[in-house]
């Protein structure tokens, strides 16, 4: 099975060192499923895309320091091509900026947060439990690192997910794709380092307060196993771990 990674940033050179650039991060991430799948990654935020929707058997798309509502040629090109995947009904997960990029194709809204940065680790309620969601877990707690939110969902959305900080965490468009506004991908060390990183931005309570979250337990693992069943790949079911 091949899974189009559509890459809207890159990992600073600096920090590479960490758990490497997005594309690492997402093998890491679904690197259990390995001989299921296959990462084919598209460079979109340097203008290139799939030739088609048919491309690939589905898409992940990444986060990014941009906006879903910036205007740039590739930000629009990316909002064509998730129409058309929409319309050839193949699998799709948008990660934050591809959550959201995914709700504002398809006629949702994106905006700033009021309440500011969400970043650190954060609990999700989850609303609705579908099938894919092996195994079930009335909530989940996973890695945050957004300034924008979901304040629409499209027509045709059931929201599946909500935060204190994210009302919008997780929803589903259709019965092929989903959007997630947390980072399932990132690595702990690499949140901290944006964090530190961030200071001026962020303010050092915010900063202090999210670096101490940090040290919960999270369910990156968990999360995966979903987005593999989501895709199309089997997952164990039994296979619960969590990741510190």
């Amino acid at each position: 099975m091949i899974i189009g990674l559509l890459e809207c940033d890159h990992v600073a050179e600096r920090f590479r060192h960490i758990a490497g650039d997005y594309r690492e991060m997402f093998g890491s991430l679904l690197g259990r499923y390995a001989t299921q799948l296959v990462l084919k990654p598209f460079d979109v935020c340097r203008g290139e895309l799939p030739a088609s929707a048919a491309a690939c058997d589905a898409y992940l798309c990444t986060g990014s320091r941009y906006s879903a509502y910036d205007d740039l040629d590739w930000i629009h090109s990316l909002k064509g091509f998730v129409r058309e995947v929409r319309e050839a009904d193949r699998p799709f997960i948008g990660i934050c900026f591809g959550h959201q990029i995914l709700a504002e194709a398809l006629g949702g809204k994106v905006l700033r947060s009021e309440q500011g940065w969400g970043v650190g680790v954060h609990e999700i309620e989850i609303l609705r439990t579908e099938a894919w969601m092996r195994p079930r877990q009335p909530s989940c707690k996973l890695q945050f690192m957004h300034q924008d939110q979901v304040m629409r969902l499209p027509a045709d959305s059931l929201l599946l997910g909500r935060s204190d900080h994210c009302p919008v965490t997780m929803f589903r468009l259709g019965e092929s794709m989903l959007g997630l506004q947390p980072h399932p991908e990132f690595a702990k060390g690499y949140s901290e380092a944006l964090l530190l990183d961030r200071v001026d931005r962020l303010g050092a309570d915010l900063v202090q307060k999210a670096r101490v979250s940090l040290g919960q337990m999270t369910d990156e693992v968990l999360v995966a196993g979903w987005m593999a069943e989501f895709l199309g790949v089997d997952s164990d079911p039994e296979d619960n771990l969590r990741m510190k």
